[in-house]
This record gives C-alpha cells, structure tokens and sequence, in this order.
C-alpha cells in the first residue's frame, strides 16, 4: 500500500490538536521501514489524542506493533544458536518488550523509536534467560554474578593463559572468595542432565551403555532411620519401672499378644492395654523432646 508523504505529513501536523482519521493499512509488517518511521510517528502522536480503549486506539496501538515486529526479530537473531523451539518463545518476550516501549514512548523525547525500543526488547529476553531458563532457582543475585564470574574467567584466562582461581577472580571483580565460592556453586544450577542418561553423557539413552547414572545415585536407607530412632529410644527405656520395661519387651520384643502377657503378668488384657498407651505417649513425648 502506497502513502502520499505529503498526505501523512499533513495529517501529523494536526493530529496534536484533534484525532485524525488514520490510514487504514491493511498488513503493517509490510510496510518498508522509511515509511515505517514516518507513519510511526503520526500513529503515536494519534495514540496521544485518543481515547485508550476505543476501537481507535487499539487500532493505531496494534499497528504500531506490528509495523515495528521487524526490531524483535533483529533483536533475536543473535539468540538463533538456542534452537527453533526456544526462539518461539524469544520472540514471544521480545514482543512483550516492544508493547512496553510503545506504551512509554513520548515523541518529547526526540529520540527515534527504533533506538528507544531496542533496549526494553534485549531487555525482556535476558530476563527471560535469568528468570526462566534454570534448571534450579537461585536468588537473583546469584544469577547476575554467574555472568559477571564467566565474564572475568574470559578476561583473566586470556590474560594468565590459564583458568584464574578463586583468590584472582575476587581480587579481579573486587569481592570477597566467600561471593565468588557462593557464584560458582549457583552457575551448577544452570543446567542439568538427566540421571537416566548412560555414564558418558551420550544422549542415546542409558540401554546402550547398560549403566545410568540413576543406578550409581544413591538413595535414603530406610534402616539408617531406624537405627537413629533405636538409638534415641535406649536411654528413655532405661528410665521405666522393671515391670513397664518388660512389658515393652514381651509386646515388641517377643511380639507377645496382649492377652498373652496379661496371663504372664496375672492382669486384665484391657489393663494391659491401658498400660501399653501410657508407656508409647510416654516414650514419644521423650523422643520429640529430645529432637
């Protein structure tokens, strides 16, 4: 669609005083970018005069999206190594970006738009990377010293001619060891591999290699619980009566019935059974005392 420069530039002079009616542009992703930045500017001197919400404003909003989609694409062309599934959601965010900067704009500013946008579109793509591409969360903080420490390993390394330690990067970056220890250790949360995957790293799955690192990992012993809870429990043992202490013995012990150990001791199985609470609330109250 072809537009009289002369025709737009008429139309901007009065759009600061009074809604004009825009040109209808029936797909603005077409339009070549010397006419994009003309147009651009009598859209947002539109947007100014307009009613937010009216068919008109979502009109003159929406094509001012679309006309500059051109700089979220060129923005993430220096993301295309991530992979075409990641760059569909590059683009989503990067978009994100644009809308802001449509939002903020003042044409007051004397400043081309195409410069003022770009930084809020890189902007929302590296916080799409910080925020959501770990494989574990760390605290915000973390996430920007990973870069910095990755930045400073370049530098010293191409300047030592070896990896730098944690003593030369704090002293590089200026920080104490403690922040660049804490730095390395959030970097492992970066990424993560699967424990199905075979030792080596392969992706072919763990059936080639017969061992995944899932067979290697450890587990909680259930036994080693058991243990600690026996170990608690010896000394409140200690503490009971004979007759209570052998009670527990007949009942966990021998694995003697209630009624069994009721005949034993010339009692009630209903006594025996009252006794039995008493002594197991008396003998976890001891054990959560002691955690």
């Amino acid at each position: 669609m072809s537009i009289s420069m002369e025709a737009t530039t008429g139309v901007a002079a009065s759009a600061a005083l009074a809604p004009a009616v825009l040109p209808q542009i029936d797909d603005p992703q077409k339009i070549a970018p010397k006419d994009a930045r003309a147009l651009g500017t009598l859209f947002f001197q539109q947007l100014q005069v307009l009613e937010e919400g009216t068919h008109e404003y979502q009109y003159a909003r929406n094509t001012l999206i679309e006309m500059n989609l051109s700089l979220v694409q060129f923005a993430a062309k220096r993301y295309r190594n991530r992979g075409d599934g990641q760059m569909e959601d590059i683009i989503q965010v990067g978009t994100i970006g644009l809308i802001k900067a449509i939002d903020r704009f003042e044409l007051s500013r004397e400043v081309e738009f195409t410069s003022f946008a770009i930084p809020y579109i890189v902007g929302e793509i590296k916080r799409f990377f910080r925020d959501s591409t770990w494989s574990v969360h760390v605290p915000r903080r973390l996430q920007e010293l990973r870069v910095t420490l990755a930045k400073a390993k370049e530098e010293l390394t191409s300047t030592l001619g070896r990896d730098p330690g944690v003593a030369e990067l704090a002293a590089h970056l200026d920080i104490s060891e403690d922040e660049v220890i804490d730095g390395l250790i959030a970097s492992n949360g970066y990424t993560a591999g699967s424990i199905d995957l075979p030792l080596g790293g392969t992706e072919q799955g763990a059936s080639d290699s017969g061992t995944s690192y899932a067979d290697i990992t450890g587990d909680c012993d259930p036994g080693m619980e058991l243990v600690e809870n026996l170990h608690a429990l010896a000394p409140l043992l200690e503490t009971l009566e004979d007759r209570d202490r052998e009670i527990v013995r007949m009942r966990f012990g021998q694995e003697m019935t209630q009624a069994q150990i009721g005949e034993h001791l010339g009692i009630s199985q209903m006594h025996v059974s009252r006794l039995l609470s008493r002594l197991l609330a008396t003998l976890r109250q001891g054990m959560l005392t002691q955690s």
